[in-house]
């Protein structure tokens, strides 16, 4: 039987959140990524709260994100994490593998000022 795509992908993501959890000091950035758009937020799994978020759609991006776009959802992301008090993170890639809109999204990010 052949595994989907999407399991796969789960799959990975899984394995991922069993090595890197989000605290207070330190919240996880996650990333998803549809055909549509890109989101972003920045969790503390110890409350199991999303601190802040950004996506495409709120930046006026209206056809699927591209690597700009990704690159503006990752900084406007650090903007808010600034404001809210949050320095460093822990990026979670979300079973996407590390290259183009991921990798513009964690690079606009760390322009932004995020350290990880």
């Amino acid at each position: 039987m052949a595994i989907s795509k999407q399991d796969r992908r789960v799959r990975i993501k899984l394995g991922i959140r069993r090595k890197i959890s989000g605290t207070a000091e330190t919240p996880r950035l996650t990333v998803f990524k549809s055909n549509r758009a890109i989101y972003a937020q920045v969790i503390d799994d110890l409350k199991g709260h999303t601190l802040v978020a950004a996506n495409s759609l709120e930046l006026g991006a209206n056809s699927n994100a591209d690597i700009d776009t990704a690159s503006k959802v990752g900084e406007t992301l650090a903007e808010r994490a600034k404001d809210a008090g949050i320095k460093s993170i822990v990026f979670d890639r979300g079973g996407y593998r590390f290259h183009g809109r991921v990798k513009a999204l964690a690079d606009g990010a760390r322009k932004g000022g995020l350290k990880f």
